[in-house]
């Protein structure tokens, strides 16, 4: 305990011109539970990278575990290429754009070239800028769908996924050896952007971000014929103009945003965990859908890479589909259209996870695919991606889901 509380000590005095961690500090001074809590250890950066409630401390999300990560990454980055980039996003939790921000200022303080969004979005956002840029890695910053004091600090690899565990563990070993506060190189992020050493990503690569959604339909036109209405909410978080932006685009015009959970906010005031998973983060959008009768509901999570959807049932009401249910539907959907217009791949390949339904061993069996199963997590679907554009047939891949609400 005697440790301990001289790691408290040591932050009151470093932390001393932090408005944000100062007043926690001295409000906690002599209550050895909650010091305990804060400094029993460090953040753990495991294959998801940082995550934690934010606050005071080497067990807390602020900007001294944050940078101490970042330079840890810069580190590994600087001894495996040989002029590294990042792309860099974040999404609408509390303190999200201060860490992107921080973040960006270690990188180039170790000459890396940062490429950094202007704004929050989505996280499949992060992964086409990654591989749009040909960077060697990218920052997510995001605790994806968990509580208002959660946020979290992922890193991702050139192919766009998510840090796969070798990656990981050399990153770690790295950040292992830096001291958070006499360790870390740092520069001005304003200076920084006029010198170029950090760029805001442009406004061509966040367009071709749409370009390429679209490029992936496999039935063109046929939401401009459908008079489809919708109701959608992105519960507080990153959506709400990419997803209108792409509604609109596919000739989706009826669209009712659920007003109370339309603009970003970190607390999420309609949800304690603004998960679609959870039909309690889905309560306001189902009764809007009572006054308004739509097609189709859509909620996505804050960092909107997960996709949650409710449909019209036989009782007059809107069913929630489980994330397995949507997978298949999409996979047989997706299988039959391709097969009709004549752009299934010889070899087809969809993936999946281990927990995820055997349903899908069906479908693929139908249609003559073949299905992968990984361990659960975007990651390990993304890294069978990643292996079949290595062996140069990036089009056998079809689909992949998993049952936690998330489709490549």
């Amino acid at each position: 305990m005697n440790d301990i509380n001289s790691l408290y000590k040591l932050w009151c005095e470093k932390a001393v011109n932090d408005k944000d961690l100062i007043p926690e500090l001295k409000s906690v001074e002599g209550n050895q539970d909650e010091i305990l809590d804060r400094f029993y250890k460090n953040l753990e950066f495991g294959t998801a990278g940082l995550r934690g409630v934010i606050g005071a401390g080497t067990n807390r999300m602020n900007v001294y575990t944050v940078n101490q990560a970042t330079q840890g990454l810069s580190d590994y980055l600087n001894s495996e290429f040989k002029e590294p980039s990042v792309a860099i996003a974040y999404d609408s939790r509390i303190k999200s754009d201060v860490f992107a921000r921080s973040a960006a200022s270690v990188l180039a303080a170790n000459g890396i070239k940062v490429y950094i969004y202007r704004e929050l979005v989505p996280t499949p956002m992060l992964s086409y800028a990654v591989r749009k840029l040909h960077c060697s890695s990218g920052i997510i910053i995001t605790a994806s769908h968990n509580p208002s004091k959660y946020n979290g600090y992922k890193c991702y690899d050139p192919n766009g996924y998510q840090m796969t565990d070798a990656a990981a563990a050399k990153t770690y070993e790295f950040i292992s050896r830096v001291d958070m506060f006499s360790g870390v190189k740092t520069a001005d992020f304003e200076e920084c952007v006029k010198s170029g050493k950090i760029e805001y990503i442009s406004d061509e690569v966040y367009e071709s971000f749409f370009t390429e959604v679209l490029k992936a339909r496999v039935n063109p036109g046929i939401c401009e014929k459908a008079g489809l209405s919708v109701i959608y909410t992105p519960l507080n978080g990153t959506g709400n103009k990419p997803v209108r932006k792409i509604l609109k685009m596919i000739g989706v015009e009826d669209v009712t945003v659920v007003p109370e959970q339309e603009l970003p906010d970190g607390n999420f005031p309609t949800c304690p965990y603004p998960n679609p998973e959870i039909p309690e983060a889905m309560a306001l959008g189902l009764a809007c859908c009572a006054r308004v009768h739509p097609d189709l509901l859509i909620g996505t999570d804050p960092d909107c890479d997960r996709c949650g959807v409710a449909v019209p049932d036989k009782a007059g009401g809107y069913r929630l589909l489980t994330g397995n249910e949507i997978g298949v539907l999409l996979l047989d959907y997706l299988c039959k259209r391709r097969l009709q217009n004549g752009t299934m791949p010889e070899n087809p390949v969809a993936v999946t996870t281990i927990v995820s339904t055997d349903m899908a061993d069906a479908v693929a069996r139908k249609y003559g695919v073949e299905l992968r199963r990984t361990l659960t997590g975007f990651k390990f679907i993304g890294e069978q991606i990643g292996l079949l554009e290595r062996e140069g047939h990036p089009e056998r891949f079809v689909f992949g889901f998993e049952e936690s609400y998330g489709y490549l």
